[in-house]
């Protein structure tokens, strides 16, 4: 996750609501206990429950959920800075032990019984793959003979925005999913997709408050990166930010074009210095038309495969017309050259 305050702290909004923190179980947690749980008993652990060093903390939210007539918190992580990675496995430990300690204080576990289960769980989007020890065993060094039943052992699940498949995108009735590709989309058709799956999932006046929370984290955060150095009007529904988004892309679409044009005229006029005014125009404006889709492609797919500049380079203007016109909505730059 990015250290930016305002981004945690709409992560922490949205993850405060119990069809979130249901989504991310039931389409997250390919665990066996999940169908266990009774989701109408989902509740926020609220703050007399928690300690000081919990409580301030911007980046972790705990609930609690019965399984077989027994509560099991659950401890959301957010808004991991990458450096702090390689020690995530003892920092989740040290946190449940506080929850343990907190839940003996307050009286929610009392002499005789035994503490609840805690399931954690690290929900990362940062650019690199995670890497770092799942469990804090991991991190000491192991002991000789029979002191190795000392040694401690406490793991945290993890979902790796980057690492989810395609495949695992499907439901578009799990906000999550929506949460995720809203992360990962690098262009307004993209975020619009998303909003509209979230316009139909999230009807209903029992939703106003994650829909409101969706709103500004979108307006905040999804909208910003996606246009940046631009002034992003606030708005108050899902259905404007589509609104906006519509015509966004009417407008990138009209500059791409212009774009690709004054770049055309301007290599045509230096090719029609030697080879005849009116063949170098058009041999310019082909070769701008070839330039400016390789750096849509980049900006969308990011580094190209060889085999792309290849197809580019032998492109008809027409071909090229239709990848240029195809690009927003194609998932893959295989998709995307089937069509030419």
């Amino acid at each position: 996750m990015s250290s930016d305050s305002s981004h945690d702290s709409g992560y922490k909004l949205l993850f405060s609501h119990a069809q979130v923190v249901e989504d991310l179980l039931r389409g997250f947690v390919p665990e066996d206990w999940v169908a266990e749980l009774d989701f109408t008993t989902l509740e926020k652990v609220s703050g007399s429950y928690v300690s000081d060093d919990l409580r301030d903390r911007e980046d972790d939210i705990i609930w609690r959920v019965r399984r077989q007539g027994q509560w099991l918190y659950v401890h959301v992580l957010l808004g991991i800075p990458e450096q702090r990675g390689p020690w995530m496995a003892l920092r989740v430990t040290v946190y449940t032990g506080l929850l343990y300690q907190d839940l003996i204080k307050t009286g929610e576990v009392r002499r005789g019984q035994k503490l609840p289960p805690v399931f954690p769980l690290v929900l990362y989007n940062g650019r690199q793959r995670w890497n770092a020890a799942r469990d804090v065993s991991e991190l000491i060094d192991l002991l000789p003979g029979s002191l190795k039943r000392y040694h401690p052992a406490h793991r945290y699940f993890l979902l790796d925005e980057s690492a989810v498949g395609e495949e695992h995108l499907s439901d578009r009735q799990n906000t999550v999913t929506s949460i995720i590709r809203l992360e990962t989309s690098a262009v307004p058709a993209d975020v619009r997709q998303a909003v509209s799956q979230l316009q139909q999932r999230l009807q209903g006046p029992q939703y106003a408050s994650l829909r409101r929370a969706f709103v500004v984290w979108i307006n905040r955060i999804v909208l910003r990166r996606l246009m940046p150095g631009q002034e992003v009007p606030e708005v108050n529904e899902l259905q404007e930010i589509d609104t906006m988004l519509a015509e966004t892309v009417e407008e990138w679409t009209r500059q791409w074009k212009a774009d690709g044009l004054q770049q055309g005229r301007q290599e045509g006029r230096q090719e029609g210095l030697r080879e005849g005014l009116q063949v170098g125009i058009q041999q310019g404006l082909l070769r701008g038309e070839r330039v400016l889709l390789q750096k849509q492609l980049e900006r969308r797919f990011g580094a190209l495969p060889p085999w792309v500049s290849e197809r580019l380079a032998q492109a008809t203007p027409e071909q090229l017309e239709a990848w240029g016109l195809d690009l927003l909505d194609a998932a893959d730059l295989g998709a995307l050259f089937q069509t030419g």
